[in-house]
């Protein structure tokens, strides 16, 4: 804050750097000041005066001027996206994850997963660091909000800045904790099929049918095509970010890192996403756009296929490394058939330009005759198979 006092005469002149609420503030002040003794009559010395201590008050009265306004903001929906809290029954922990802990809960008699996005107790973060994390919070509400289609989850609501939400605590003896009064969260239709992730793990030993595994894949790509058209870039591509309904249809979830495809792609760098699943581009820190989605498909169409994780043996800075500078990708089973095989290599070419669009994928996929099977072997019948026989790359 840039404070200057200057006497003249019996006048007290206030210049510099203060908004409204600040000369308010020293308003309240002056006028509490001991006797009858008028502002007017009061001379000051600036080297007298505490700054330190005229900063706090003032960050004090302007967090509870933002308080109040934020109140006020809650009392009445600006937004066709905003949900009211009263509607809201958060009901117990599914996951926690890098931007957000997500919750099962019941709002308008429907199954919401309810994402938090957890900032921290109230003054924790600063000012700017809550305009970031709000700004966040709508691009991501933004992108949602726009989209319909089979193959991604539906958006229900969000809400911003609201302390009437109570959290069941970890221990149920202890009831519920109610949030920061700067906490958001982003409504989203509950999947009961779980991750993509988790039901791969599942059947990591007796594999999936051929039919499936291409079922699942076109699934994918018709999200990620629809996403593309619509130009935003997932950027966190990857089995973990899928859900899966009872009866077993794939839908994109978790915008927490999606974006609006820049015109220039320069202006979308820095690395995002997970590391296995990360096209090269991303992990070197250069410029990309929605071709990075398709490299991490690639990925993704791999580990549908195998049930399997790449790279398990591998250590981080070696994975980066390899995958820039050696063209290392996960190994293609000897028994997967050329037709999947050649859409897994196109995907996770090194050169993104020769990437396919997404529409190109879901033709390729649609064209896979699945009739004769063609599915990974099961663990327990791979004796004397060469289906995991090294193929490293492309």
């Amino acid at each position: 804050m840039d404070l200057n006092i200057e006497e003249k005469g019996e006048e007290v002149h206030k210049t510099g750097n203060l908004d409204d609420q600040e000369l308010e503030l020293l308003s309240n002040m002056e006028t509490k000041s001991p006797g009858s003794i008028s502002s007017k009559d009061m001379i000051f010395r600036a080297d007298k005066i505490d700054l330190k201590s005229l900063d706090v008050q003032l960050e004090k009265h302007l967090s509870r001027v933002w308080s109040s306004n934020l109140e006020k903001h809650n009392q009445r929906p600006k937004e066709v996206w905003e949900i009211d809290p009263i509607e809201l029954e958060i009901r117990y922990l599914v996951a926690k994850g890098t931007y957000g802990t997500v919750y099962r809960g019941t709002y308008d008699d429907q199954d919401v997963a309810v994402k938090l996005l957890d900032w921290g107790e109230d003054g924790m973060a600063t000012a700017a660091e809550t305009v970031s994390l709000r700004a966040s919070f709508r691009q991501e509400v933004a992108v949602w909000h726009k989209l319909d289609h089979p193959n991604v989850t539906k958006f229900v609501g969000a809400s911003m800045g609201t302390s009437n939400l109570k959290i069941p605590s970890k221990n149920p003896s202890e009831g519920y904790t109610t949030l920061p009064s700067r906490a958001c969260c982003v409504l989203v239709e509950f999947l009961h099929g779980g991750t993509l992730k988790n039901y791969l793990y599942k059947n990591r030993k007796k594999k999936l049918a051929f039919k499936i595994v291409i079922q699942l894949a076109l699934d994918l790509s018709r999200g990620l095509c629809y996403l593309h058209s619509e130009k935003i870039v997932h950027r966190d591509v990857k089995a973990e970010n899928m859900l899966l309904d009872t009866s077993r249809n794939l839908k994109i979830a978790d915008f927490g890192v999606a974006r609006v495809e820049a015109q220039n792609p320069r202006d979308m760098t820095g690395e995002t996403g997970t590391l296995g699943y990360m096209a090269p581009e991303v992990l070197d820190g250069k410029p990309y756009n929605r071709k990075c989605d398709v490299y991490s498909f690639g990925i993704c169409l791999w580990e549908i296929y195998c049930c399997d994780l790449p790279y398990t043996d591998l250590s981080f800075a070696e994975v980066s490394s390899a995958v820039v500078r050696q063209n290392l990708r996960p190994e293609i089973p000897r028994c997967c058939p050329s037709s999947l095989a050649h859409i897994m290599k196109k995907c996770w070419d090194a050169n993104p330009d020769k990437r396919p669009e997404m529409d190109e994928v879901v033709k390729l996929l649609e064209a896979i005759d699945t009739s004769k099977g063609g599915g990974m072997i099961p663990e327990d019948q791979a004796g004397g198979c060469f289906c995991f026989a090294p193929t490293r790359g492309p």
